[in-house]
């Protein structure tokens, strides 16, 4: 995979930007890449479960919203974005301090879908969730 988008993309910033609910849960991105899409989540008492830990509902939004910037920055030529079609994840361990990171890397580009796999790890680096995530390419209708 190269480095540089396939063709003209808004900024990553500008990107999550576009994402109401992501910066309204507070997700930073951290870097931006074809490759590699990074951001995190502060732990807060407002995005938890009654028990303290970081809720799954936010780390799937974390994971979902920093994995479709990076399937933004690999959209194939004409496509104008994308959309979640599918997501799973596997939480590892529970989060009740610090930050959660996510890591987005592609598995899959083509021409019609686009698959991420985001790695969820806290502040000891410590592998707390994983999300696979497929995403639709969408294009400008002909019509």
């Amino acid at each position: 995979m190269s480095t540089t988008p396939r063709h003209s993309l808004p900024e990553p910033t500008e990107l999550l930007a576009a994402m109401p609910f992501a910066v309204g849960l507070g997700i930073e991105l951290k870097e931006a890449t074809a490759e590699r899409t990074v951001g995190s989540l502060a732990w807060s008492p407002q995005v938890c479960t009654a028990g303290g830990a970081l809720h799954g509902g936010a780390l799937m939004a974390l994971a979902d919203s920093v994995g479709a910037v990076c399937a933004h920055l690999n959209l194939p030529e004409g496509a104008t974005g994308t959309s979640t079609v599918e997501s799973k994840t596997n939480f590892l361990r529970a989060v009740t301090t610090g930050h959660v990171h996510a890591t987005a890397r592609p598995l899959h580009l083509g021409s019609t879908l686009v698959v991420v796999q985001t790695d969820l790890r806290d502040d000891r680096d410590r592998l707390v969730g994983q999300t696979t995530q497929t995403q639709i390419v969408l294009r400008r209708s002909a019509g």
